[in-house]
Formats: C-alpha cells, sequence, structure tokens
C-alpha cells in the first residue's frame, strides 16, 4: 500500500469517527432499514421511537393505512362511494369515533404523547412525501389521535372477536396461528424456545408490519398490524410471546321479539334507544349525497339486523378497552415474568391466546380475554342465538385474570395453542375444563394442534434447528393417522380405479412439498370424509392421537375412486406435484407452493382460493414466523411471508415469496453492527420536540 493511498485512508477513516462524534454529542432519532425494508428504530426516547415508528409504517404502507383510517372514521362512503356504505354503517353504529375519543381522553399523559407522537409522524411523513400517497386517499389527513383508536376497536372487537355474531363480515376460517414454547428441561441448549406464527389473510387490515423498536429501556422486535401504534407480538433480550386466535365466546346474539315501539323484555315493552345518522355518499360523478340512516339500541347492545317481528342484538366485550396500546408497551418492556403478568393482568386485549418463553427459563400460557360472568349456560348456549326475553342473559361483568384458565412451567417441558381450547395446551393434559365454568372455552381439538404435540412430545432435547425444522414441517396429520387403513381398505375392495390410486398414495411422502405427488390426490379424498367416518371419534382422554381408524372401509374406496376421478378429470393425472397446483401469487410474483390448510392437520398452514387457471393461490395462513432462543445472547430467525410493504412501487412487495417458497428463514437482525452490514438506507429524522 502506498503512503498516499494510507493517507487517505486515514483521512477517510478521522472524517467517519467525527461524524459519530457529532452524532453522539447531538443524538438524532434514525432508522435503519435492513435490506427486507424492516426499520430498526433508534430514538432518543419512547416518545420520538414511537412517532418513527408512525413514519415508517407510513414509508411502506401509507396508502393502506389511511384507507383503513378513512373506514375507522365512518366515513369512508364519503372518501370513496357506495361500496363503502355498509362498513360505515357498522362503524357508527357501534359508535367507535365516540369511543375513540373518549377512550383517548382516559389515557395517561405518558401513553397520550406517545399517541400524539405516532399520529406526528404519520402526518409529517405525509407533508414531506406527499408524492407518495394516492391521490384519492390525500383527503383523509391530517390522520387524527382518534382514528388510531377508532381502527384498533374495529379490528380487535367488529373484524376478530364479534365477526360471526354481527354477520356482516366472513367467519374467520382463514385466520388462527401457531404457537409453541420449549422450557430449558426439553431445550438441547437448556435454553428457553418459543414459535410466533399467526395466521390471517394476506390483504388489507389483516397485513403485519415488522419493526425492531429502540429507546433508553426498551428494545423489542416484532410485527403490528397495519395502522396500530404498538407491536402485538415481540421478543426482547429477556423474553418474548405469541399470540393466537382463541375459542373465546366475548361476543353474543340476542333476538328481540318486537312489539309496538320496542322489544319485549322480561315481559314489558321497553323501548329502542334511536339514533339518526346521516351518512354522505360520494357518487359516480363526484358529488355528495346524504342517507338517512337510524340506528336502534336495546339493553343487549347495537342492532345489527331486523327480519319479520324479530331484530337481532350483539352485545361485544372489550369495546371499553382503551389502555389496549398501554398493556402491550409495558408487555414489550417487560423484563421478566413479574414484569409481564402484571401488565398481561390490565386484560386490555379482549381475546387471543398467550404463549410465553423467557430467559430465565419459564414458559407460560394464558387463555387470554374478557369473559362474560354469565349466570347459567355452557359453550354451545353462548354461541348460538340467545333469547333476548329475559334480562338474566344480559351479563355486566367479565371474569379477572385470576379466573383464567392459565399454565406455568408443565412437566412436560412444553406449551402449544394451534386456536384450541386451553385444555390441550401440553401433553400429557393438566388442565381441566371441569374446574371451570361450562361457557369458559369449548372441549375438543382438531389435526393441526395434534400435529404440533406430535412433533414435540417425544423429543426430550429440542435443539433450534430442530425447532425451526417442525415450523417448516409440512406433513399432514391426517395422512400420517389415516393413509395406511385407506391403503389396507383398497386391499380388501379393489377396485381397478382405487388400485391406480393407490398406487400413487404408496409413494407419496405425506408431506405437501412442492414436489410431493400424492398430496393433492389425498387431499380430494380427504375432502370427500366426514367426522362419522372415524372408527373411533375424538376422545378427551386420548386427545392428540384420536380420531383414527376408518369405519366404513368400503365407502372409504368408494369415496377415493371419485377423489381420483376428480383429480384426473381437473389436473389430466394422479401425480400432479402439490407446487404445480398451488402457488404463492402475489404482486406480479409467482412460486410453487409448499404446506397447505390446516384441516389436513398441517403444521405449515397456508390456505388458498382458486384462480381463474385451475391452480390455486395462497391468501391466508403462515403470514409471519420468528423462532426465538433466549440464551445469553438472544437469537432468532424470522420471515413474513408476502414482504414489509403494500406501498405501490416499493421492492419489499412480495421479496420474501421466494424464501416461503423455498422454505428459509432468515435471521433476524438484533444487534446494529449486523445491521449496518445489511442496511439499505439510514434516515435521521429531525423531530420537533416542542409537539
Amino acid at each position: 500500500m502506498t503512503s498516499s493511498i494510507r493517507n487517505v485512508l486515514v483521512c477517510i477513516l478521522l472524517i467517519i469517527n467525527a461524524g459519530y462524534e457529532i452524532q453522539a454529542k447531538d443524538p438524532k432519532t434514525e432508522i435503519l432499514w435492513d435490506n427486507y425494508g424492516v426499520p430498526h428504530i433508534y430514538g432518543k426516547n419512547s416518545r420520538e421511537m414511537y412517532y418513527a415508528f408512525g413514519w415508517a409504517q407510513m414509508t411502506n404502507h401509507a396508502n393502506l393505512m389511511l384507507k383503513l383510517y378513512g373506514q375507522a372514521r365512518g366515513r369512508a362512503a364519503e372518501y370513496w362511494g357506495d361500496k363503502y356504505f355498509d362498513s360505515d354503517k357498522q362503524i357508527l353504529l357501534f359508535k367507535l369515533p365516540e369511543l375513540a375519543k373518549s377512550g383517548y381522553l382516559k389515557q395517561n399523559d405518558e401513553l397520550k404523547s406517545y399517541i400524539d407522537a405516532f399520529v406526528k409522524g404519520i402526518n409529517d411523513y405525509a407533508a414531506a412525501h406527499p408524492e407518495m400517497i394516492g391521490e384519492e386517499l390525500k383527503q383523509v389527513l391530517p390522520v387524527t389521535v382518534y382514528d388510531i383508536i377508532s381502527h384498533t376497536i374495529r379490528i380487535t372487537c367488529l373484524e376478530f372477536l364479534a365477526a360471526e355474531d354481527i354477520g356482516t363480515v366472513k367467519q374467520m376460517t382463514s385466520s388462527g396461528s401457531n404457537a409453541i414454547a420449549i422450557a430449558p428441561s426439553k431445550s438441547a441448549s437448556k435454553n428457553s424456545l418459543l414459535i410466533t406464527n399467526p395466521h390471517l389473510p394476506w390483504t388489507d387490515y389483516f397485513m403485519w408490519f415488522e419493526a425492531h423498536l429502540n429507546s433508553p429501556g426498551f428494545n423489542a422486535y416484532g410485527i403490528a398490524l397495519v395502522g396500530m401504534p404498538s407491536i402485538s407480538m415481540a421478543f426482547n433480550n429477556d423474553l418474548g410471546w405469541a399470540l393466537t386466535v382463541n375459542p373465546i365466546d366475548a361476543s353474543d346474539r340476542y333476538e328481540l321479539y318486537l312489539k309496538e315501539d320496542g322489544y319485549l323484555l322480561d315481559k314489558k315493552t321497553v323501548p329502542f334507544e334511536r339514533k339518526q345518522v346521516l351518512i354522505k355518499v360520494r357518487q359516480d360523478d363526484g358529488t355528495l349525497k346524504e342517507q338517512s340512516v337510524e340506528f336502534k339500541y336495546s339493553l343487549q347492545g347495537p342492532v345489527v339486523g331486523e327480519k319479520g317481528n324479530k331484530a337481532y342484538a350483539v352485545r361485544i366485550a372489550g369495546l371499553n378497552n382503551y389502555r389496549i396500546f398501554e398493556q402491550y408497551h409495558k408487555m414489550a418492556e417487560s423484563k421478566n415474568l413479574a414484569d409481564f403478568e402484571s401488565a398481561v393482568k390490565m386484560l386490555q386485549n379482549p381475546m387471543f391466546n398467550i404463549i410465553y418463553a423467557d430467559k430465565a427459563g419459564n414458559i407460560l400460557y394464558v387463555f387470554n380475554g374478557n369473559v362474560p360472568i354469565r349466570k347459567v349456560g355452557d359453550v354451545a348456549f353462548w354461541k348460538g342465538t340467545i333469547d333476548g326475553t329475559d334480562s338474566k342473559y344480559i351479563w355486566q361483568e367479565t371474569h379477572p385474570y385470576e379466573d383464567l384458565p392459565k399454565l406455568l412451567n408443565p412437566a412436560s417441558g412444553f406449551l402449544q395453542n394451534c386456536n384450541d381450547p386451553p385444555w390441550t395446551c401440553t401433553d400429557p393434559p393438566v388442565l381441566n375444563p371441569q374446574n371451570y365454568p361450562a361457557y369458559m372455552a369449548p372441549v375438543g381439538t382438531f389435526m393441526r394442534p395434534q400435529r404440533a404435540v406430535n412433533m414435540i412430545k417425544n423429543n426430550p432435547s429440542v435443539s433450534f434447528d430442530q425447532l425451526v425444522a417442525c415450523k417448516l414441517n409440512t406433513g399432514m396429520e391426517a395422512a400420517d393417522r389415516f393413509l395406511d387403513d385407506l391403503l389396507k381398505a383398497v386391499e380388501k375392495y379393489p377396485d381397478t380405479a382405487a388400485v391406480r390410486a393407490a398406487g400413487v398414495l404408496r409413494l407419496w411422502d405425506k408431506k405437501t412439498e412442492k414436489d410431493s405427488k400424492g398430496a393433492v390426490l389425498f387431499a380430494a379424498w380427504w375432502d370427500l370424509l366426514n367426522s362419522n367416518m372415524f372408527e373411533t371419534p375424538w376422545n378427551p382422554k386420548e386427545p392428540n392421537t384420536t380420531p383414527y381408524g376408518i369405519k366404513d372401509q368400503k365407502l372409504a374406496v368408494d369415496l377415493l375412486v371419485n377423489a381420483a376421478a376428480a383429480v384426473q378429470k381437473k389436473y389430466g393425472s394422479l401425480t400432479i406435484a402439490w407446487g404445480d397446483v398451488y402457488r404463492f401469487r402475489m404482486y406480479g410474483k409467482d412460486y410453487p407452493a409448499n404446506g397447505g390448510p390446516g384441516e389436513y392437520g398441517i403444521f405449515r398452514t397456508i390456505y388458498f382460493a382458486d384462480d381463474n387457471d385451475n391452480k390455486k393461490r395462497a391468501i391466508a395462513g403462515e403470514t409471519y414466523v420468528a423462532v426465538i432462543e433466549f440464551g445469553t445472547k438472544v437469537k432468532a430467525q424470522v420471515l413474513l411471508s408476502y414482504g414489509n410493504a403494500t406501498q405501490p412501487g416499493s421492492k419489499h412487495l412480495g421479496d420474501q415469496l421466494i424464501m416461503l417458497s423455498e422454505k428459509k428463514l432468515r435471521p433476524a437482525l438484533l444487534e446494529k453492527a449486523d445491521i449496518l452490514k445489511n442496511i439499505e438506507k439510514r434516515e435521521f429524522l429531525n423531530i420537533d420536540s416542542k409537539n
């Protein structure tokens, strides 16, 4: 190396070091964007951290966020036309804008400042980058703190918790999650391990945003639903948690009998509370037309529909949970189990199981949520339509944390939940449904959680890599349980077409890899079965090995013949590979899929819809994956299936689909030095500390 080159390098190093010294004297909140569009935010304080979080979300999701906030105001029809009229009615019927204003005023000053900062980050981004926002969406600006809260109530309470009872949105059959926690006693490294794996539709208000938030005393890596100001599933250097949709009944539908100008209650006629609302609807020519809507309210709740002499009202727990952001913040800043449980005891999240693990070696399951305290009835009773003529069915309070099913550090050394009831969270079972009210949670489980248990329970020393392999496992529990019986049935009833189909299934690996041949055929056969065909039905004494056996073997063979004929007709071959039919298709990208629907007992859970070329495209499931080990230094492998952006033109639209297809995860970048080696962009934010 010549002396001149050496001098130049020395000068460059001096300039770099000088720059870092200047930043040290006058530090600024910064965002380090990694190569997958994940913002690693370093705030001077928590307020500036949340400002940067709002800014970062807008960078990757501005158009989607503004659409969601416009809907949360109940003004989407005014902005974008008649197709949003029903959505506006629902928002206004449940008085979400009023609840949001009331909830904001009840926040403590610290949390108020965080929400304020998040909103300011959103609006400042919009002001700085107007060219990045769709013209039809700019009318939503400026975003308000009330929009944030109303949006959160809408998604949590109306779209998750009460969707089935309200009946105006699809049932959440494609929503759910997987989660597993491993205790040190069952861990090869003697460190706790955790899988976080939510399953939601790959669109709209269900989209996740991955981020890494840092400020003095706060460090959390995880995901938030787009538009929400706090991370809802996360890990830090000491602990982490996953959420799964639980079979909680915290929303009830009442049938009211109309009489005169009211409804019958306790043999008396009670008048409805009525509210007249004008909803503006944008016409095709751009003008606004006002439509008058009358809302009715009973003592049970808002009336969501009427038919003949009956009306239907819905009562939802948790609509007034205004401290949900505070709870998530406290969960993320927790340093130990006591901190974490203290936050969870706030019960501001009206639903979702919690699976927890920490560096100290604790693992915890909580059937979390706002379960109403009811005088009578079991799960089946409260899942049905409730008699609205008797006031004894109108609950007023919900169970405290102490009443909820929970399990800490089971002797088995592991916990799991795949949307099953709490009673099967470990094996052998510990929680007994008879020790809880009959309405607390249903009894029974299904193939996907059984798959989770059966992959883990007999391994006395689970390594990090083995847990990753479990998460990526595409095997069908249904095939492991029933394929051999089906092949024996064909031997007993050797129909020519069945024998040909059985030949394909004998060579199949019982998995849904992209090149698995036989998976399409078996899935077609399984779809034709019903529970009456099982020789041994599900048994609570054998929760993870039942059902098993085929009751009517001749019928099973006949159904295989039918399935084979359907597959042959549709695809031209019984040996078509899974990935030739099932595809990961988004943003112009198209890759062969692996994994499949949970009803087959697949832990690599993906849901598909028919596409227009005789293929099926992924639409839900397997959104975010994190496999975490809480050692001296925490490590994690992660993936956000559809990428960390929805904004048109972003390079991160679907950029992780190829990894999904290839069954790869990527390391979560947790140390600043590692982030800087994988950096795409560095932003320093000039934040007005006066506002």
